[in-house]
């Protein structure tokens, strides 16, 4: 009973019941309206027959002596109670006798009077008094006329009507619950980990879109799914070669095969800050996609922050023969911004574009202020990126080439948590390149409206 199917037919079957009983009342309220309307005719024409009988018989007799019997008859005959009156108002003859030498009573104001006279000379004789009929008896004949000549038509056109209600809602019933069903048989499958399954709604109704709006979230919990396995996997082989080489340098050391001079204790220690700059990363990025990253926002000279990330580049890129130009103008608005982030932001950005610019390269860093936002790019004339690769360039652990980020030293998060960190400060972080001529990557941070501001935002 709790099924959507039961109740798609019980309401049909009700809306059926419900529109056969108003049918029903209404025809009846009009048949009552037009029977009474008869019995006003009816009942006029009763008392104009009696009140030319009342004129003959005191005509005849020249009183109302013997007038009580067809009184009575009269009551009995037409289920109304008559009573005379005479000239004076006392009662002179009544069908229930009960009248009878009393005054008619002022409070049967409801009954219907007739003035008797005398022929030709209109001197009052007396007045017949008519009650009107029972009020329930329009509603018992029409009710009467309804069953005896409609009531049958009526049965069976409303049973009939609930058997076609019935079937119709029992086929409609089928036909909406079938992608509903198979929307959440996929629910359930996709809840088992099975996220091959997509429900087959067909049409551009309100359930096409919801199967539609449902396929997207399933594919969106699969490539989460991919990602969450990825990042699994990803992790757990970046760990792997760096405490592969720790734990081989400890053996060799242990097994007398390497000294622990000072290239060794060298080696160990570049590893070391290896796995300590990836756990670093790996915190930096949970935090900023959680929410929880504590950010302190304050007025910042971008062109202060910009130099101070090039001039920390600069060993890298004279050690590579690289040049790393700083084109930043003066004069930009400050950013609301919190410096050591979009340090690293910087860091990283450049990081990834000496990774990529050979011996001979140039990196170039711009600012421009565009309304309430100042965007910083980092450009290189590195190898590019294909187009295929553009979209996935801000994935965690992604490399367009991974034999030469390895050999790099790049783990692939860099560029991730750039952009969630660019994110966090309610800015955006795009990429264009073009294969053989080298990347741009630029990002966008809001220009301050006040001096501080220290708060945790969203990733």
């Amino acid at each position: 009973m709790r099924s959507l199917q039961f109740r798609l037919v019980a309401a049909f079957a009700l809306v059926i019941l419900v529109t056969v009983a108003a049918v029903f009342f209404f025809i009846n309220q009009a048949a009552q309206n037009q029977i009474r309307q008869f019995e006003d005719r009816v009942g006029q024409t009763r008392g104009d027959r009696m009140q030319v009988a009342m004129d003959g018989y005191y005509l005849s007799r020249g009183s109302w002596d013997g007038i009580e019997p067809l009184v009575q008859q009269w009551g009995n005959v037409y289920g109304q109670r008559v009573v005379l009156t005479d000239a004076s108002g006392i009662t002179v003859a009544d069908s229930d006798s009960t009248l009878l030498g009393k005054p008619f009573p002022t409070t049967y104001s409801n009954w219907s009077q007739r003035a008797l006279t005398q022929p030709f000379s209109n001197q009052p004789i007396g007045t017949l008094h008519i009650s009107p009929p029972s009020a329930t008896e329009a509603s018992v004949t029409s009710l009467s006329i309804l069953f005896n000549t409609l009531g049958r038509f009526f049965l069976w056109g409303g049973l009939i009507a609930i058997a076609i209600a019935v079937i119709i809602a029992f086929l409609f019933s089928r036909r909406i619950l079938a992608p509903v069903k198979s929307l959440a048989s996929s629910a359930r499958s996709i809840g088992r980990g099975d996220f091959s399954q997509r429900p087959k709604v067909k049409g551009s109704g309100e359930l096409g879109e919801l199967a539609t709006a449902f396929n997207s979230m399933a594919d969106d919990l699969e490539r989460a799914e991919k990602l969450r396995r990825d990042l699994i996997a990803d992790t757990a082989h970046e760990l792997r070669t760096p405490l592969s080489n720790v734990r081989g340098y400890l053996e060799a050391i242990r097994d007398d095969v390497v000294k622990p001079d000072a290239a060794t204790i060298n080696s160990l220690y570049e590893e070391v800050t290896l796995l300590s700059r990836l756990v670093n990363d790996l915190q930096d990025l949970a935090l900023a996609e959680s929410g929880q990253l504590k950010l302190v926002r304050q007025a910042e000279d971008i062109a202060q922050l910009v130099g101070q990330a090039v001039a920390s580049a600069g060993a890298q890129a004279m050690a590579k023969g690289i040049a790393v130009v700083n084109e930043v103008p003066d004069g930009l608005p400050p950013c609301e911004a919190d410096s050591q982030r979009v340090r690293q932001v910087l860091h990283n950005l450049l990081d990834n574009a000496m990774a990529h610019t050979p011996r001979g390269g140039r990196v170039t860093v711009r600012a421009e202020h565009r309304g309430d936002q100042v965007e910083v790019s980092v450009a290189d004339t590195g190898e590019g990126i294909p187009a295929a690769e553009l979209p996935n360039i801000f994935e965690r652990f992604y490399r367009v080439d991974k034999s030469r980020a390895r050999a790099t030293g790049g783990h692939g998060l860099g560029l991730t948590i750039a952009k969630r960190l660019v994110e966090a400060h309610g800015g955006t972080i795009v990429v264009q390149s073009e294969v053989g001529r080298g990347s741009r990557f630029a990002f966008t941070l809001p220009v301050s409206v006040s001096p501080a501001v220290a708060s945790d935002v969203p990733g």
